[in-house]
């Protein structure tokens, strides 16, 4: 009998431990899926992300779309649409692998905790869990990723940029902007993945009528594409303020975030460079939730 309850004890066990494997195979796959559908649709973009940079750091130079790319382009020629490519594709890849791996890992815990009652709940406080993580990652190569950007004699990319930034400002450098980068993606995170689970909710519900389960995986894929370009849009906008802040402190435009508010204007706060900004997000938000869903479906989750 005693070898019988150890021998079923010991299959329990071995049984919980299988599932813990599975979990943290879950977390590692969402993880790297985050990570790599960051990492690649930020890379892609990466030439909008320096016109947008140049439009906040220099607003009275390049007014709009149009001339700032004219004269980017006259100015420096086309491989300026090209800086911070490498910042861009590491910091928003570790960024993603920690904004998606721990909003999944996060969003398990809370739902334990709260129930199923609290479901938007459990998406504010998962988001803005992982989000915390994922900023202090990407923070060190937004700031090598702007100045770099926006000044062309700064550095030409991440291997020069990262010792000329440390050696004449120390650590803190690479953590100046920490403060308004959680101003911009905190909310942006919130809303971005309360939009992106409501959105889908809605059209399962609503629209396509099924249960996720029932769709192909075309339907999954169309709807992820969809709701993810409405929780970029609504991102965007929320999050446009602190993004000139992270700007304007990066390159020294003012040495606080009061002067830098003062400086920029409280309606220009929203309305300066948002047109582009939501040209930029939109679509890679959604070329993220592509890649990361594509990424769970092939990996069968």
């Amino acid at each position: 009998m005693v070898k019988g309850r150890n021998h079923h004890g010991a299959g329990v066990i071995r049984l919980r431990g299988e599932e813990k494997e599975k979990v943290k195979g879950h977390y590692s796959i969402c993880a790297i899926g985050g990570m790599l559908s960051a990492g690649t649709a930020h890379l892609a973009i990466t030439p909008l992300d320096v016109v947008k940079v140049n439009m906040q750091v220099h607003p009275i130079k390049y007014s709009s779309i149009a001339s700032c790319y004219t004269n980017l382009l006259k100015e420096q020629g086309a491989s300026a649409f090209w800086r911070g490519s490498a910042a861009k594709f590491f910091g928003y890849g570790a960024q993603g692998g920690c904004r998606f791996g721990l909003y999944e890992y996060f969003k398990s815990l809370y739902s334990s905790v709260l129930g199923d009652c609290s479901r938007s709940s459990v998406f504010f406080l998962s988001s803005a869990s992982a989000e915390v993580f994922a900023n202090v990652a990407l923070c060190p190569f937004e700031a090598i990723k702007v100045q770099v950007q926006a000044q062309p004699h700064f550095a030409k990319g991440l291997a020069d940029g990262i010792p000329k930034l440390y050696a004449s400002e120390g650590i803190f450098g690479f953590y100046r902007g920490l403060i308004p980068l959680l101003g911009r993606n905190l909310p942006f995170s919130i809303v971005m993945f309360s939009t992106f689970e409501h959105s889908v909710d809605f059209f399962y519900r609503n629209v396509l009528r099924r249960t996720k389960e029932d769709c192909s995986k075309t339907q999954q894929l169309g709807v992820t594409c969809i709701a993810g370009y409405a929780a970029g849009s609504f991102g965007s906008f929320i999050s446009n303020p602190a993004d000139n802040i992270v700007a304007s402190l990066y390159n020294k435009k003012a040495d606080s975030l009061m002067l830098a508010v003062k400086k920029i204007g409280l309606i220009s706060l929203f309305t300066r460079s948002l047109p582009i900004r939501i040209m930029l997000v939109g679509p890679v938000v959604t070329l993220q939730w592509f890649f990361y869903d594509t990424i769970k479906v092939l990996s069968g989750l």
